[in-house]
């Protein structure tokens, strides 16, 4: 199979530097998230545009194969095409025909060639050979010019003639690494989770920083989170994820800040602890998911008053969006399931709270805090790089069996997302398969039969052992993983 990969706009308007530059990460993080699918997919261009071509025919991994280049950033179209050395205008006829033959069978058409290079004729006289090939050789339903049935999409570069059988949308935006590092305060929540994907979309190397409200279970399903949007977005990338224990500073404020300053004082406190990680970290940039004014302390005042703890700059990439605009996003990109089963945290939420904080009242609130408290929890605060998040839930437990084949008896559970459900099913010769997406296993799991022993799979094996060890930690033993990558 060969792809001929369109680049996002933007960077084709770069200076000629810059965009070699932007190309050649492109190249490189396109080579790091397929080559665990095919160890010798060929990654080429220097220009306008890339060429991938793998050798390996499975329609499953072939569909993977899209979904990755489709989720990474950087790319406009993905083009799946036959190339040939470019032949007489004849021939071009002969080859199209042979593509497009039974597609336009009883179908309106009409034929697009793009061109670049010297060529003896022009794109107008490719369409009109071939369309008048197509018409008189083939039964459809005539040219139609406007909004036809079928678009019979050609494109010669130079000496090669590529005739395109399939087009996909790519993400856009810009490649990771040529822009730098932030780090991204998320809670799991549409807001957080999307402000962290546009991030990644914009080539921003988006690190983690969470605040641990509520114990454990809080953390573990952000964590989920964050690493479901590694594993989708930006895994060509090392992320890291940085967890602070916020419990001590929720006490703090909720004995000796004021009712109505309780939620401003908070956010103040969350962004000194992230600047602090990200000093720490060599990071210059802040990200939240806060939106004007869709709740009390999102008003300019109020976040005016808590920007003014730090002089990092703070990105808000949400800041106009409605909340059924954030909510979209999360169901195209696949977080919108599981951040509902976020648990939510509400134990600082005031009952007036202020909409126009001052900075002098604020301040004066911050004097009854202890901020020894807060140092502590930023000392305190645990760095992992995001591959390593299952360690947590490792420790002091036995380690999570991991088989190679279905045993008699067992059933498998697959945890992964709907949408890569959709993409390439699981069909395993002789064995049940549940299909539970991960955000819904501790729900569900107690529900089935005890006896039974499940093995969890997802394409990584990560999400899968993040899983088995949490329902282990919780006293189920009838549980394990599938790793089918060796017999893939």
């Amino acid at each position: 199979m060969l792809y001929l990969i369109k680049l996002f706009p933007e960077i084709t308007i770069k200076s000629r530097p810059v965009r070699r530059r932007f190309i050649r990460q492109l190249r490189k993080n396109l080579r790091e998230v397929l080559k665990e699918l095919d160890e010798d997919i060929s990654v080429t261009g220097e220009w306008d545009a890339l060429e991938i071509e793998t050798s390996n025919e499975n329609p499953g991994m072939l569909a993977t194969i899209n979904d990755r280049i489709a989720s990474t950033p950087g790319i406009a179209k993905i083009l799946q095409v036959d190339r040939h050395p470019l032949p007489a205008i004849e021939e071009i006829f002969q080859l199209t025909r042979d593509v497009y033959g039974e597609q336009i069978t009883g179908k309106t058409f009409a034929v697009r060639c793009k061109r670049t290079g010297k060529h003896p004729f022009k794109s107008v006289d490719v369409e009109q050979y071939v369309g008048e090939g197509l018409k008189q050789n083939c039964e459809t339903a005539g040219v139609k010019l406007k909004n036809p049935d079928i678009s019979v999409l050609l494109e010669i570069r130079d000496e090669f003639l590529y005739i395109i059988k399939r087009r996909i949308p790519g993400l856009g935006g810009f490649p990771l690494g040529c822009q730098d590092a932030v780090l991204s305060l998320i809670s799991g929540g549409f807001d957080s989770s999307v402000s962290s994907f546009l991030c990644i979309k914009r080539g921003l190397q988006t690190h983690y920083c969470f605040f641990n409200l509520a114990g454990k279970a809080h953390e573990l399903a952000v964590k989920e989170v964050a690493l479901f949007l590694w594993i989708k977005y930006h895994s060509s990338h090392r992320v890291k994820f940085v967890s602070v224990p916020f419990e001590g500073i929720v006490e703090e404020i909720l004995t000796k800040i004021d009712d109505s300053q309780m939620g401003v004082v908070l956010k103040r406190m969350m962004l000194r602890a992230a600047d602090a990680i990200a000093k720490k970290m060599n990071i210059n940039g802040l990200v939240t998911g806060e939106s004007v004014a869709q709740v009390s302390s999102q008003t300019l005042k109020n976040l005016a008053v808590i920007d003014s703890v730090t002089e990092t700059m703070v990105l808000r990439p949400l800041c106009t969006y409605a909340k059924q605009e954030i909510i979209d996003i999360a169901r195209e990109i696949g977080t919108e399931d599981f951040s509902k089963n976020i648990p939510e945290y509400c134990a600082v939420i005031s009952k007036n709270p202020t909409t126009q904080a001052k900075l002098e009242r604020i301040e004066s609130e911050e004097r009854h805090f202890d901020f020894d408290k807060l140092q502590a929890a930023i000392e305190a605060s645990h760095y992992q790089l995001i591959t390593k998040v299952v360690d947590d839930f490792n420790n002091a437990r036995s380690e999570v069996t991991i088989e190679k084949k279905v045993s008699n008896g067992s059933v498998v559970i697959d945890i992964r997302h709907p949408n890569e459900l959709e993409i390439t099913p699981l069909q395993i010769a002789g064995a049940e398969v549940l299909n539970i997406p991960f955000y819904q296993l501790r729900t569900n799991f107690s529900n089935l039969n005890k006896d039974t022993h499940y093995l969890l799979y997802c394409d990584t094996g990560m999400m899968s052992r993040l899983q088995a060890a949490h329902l282990q930690g919780e006293g189920f033993s009838n549980i394990g993983v599938l790793d089918l990558k060796s017999s893939i």
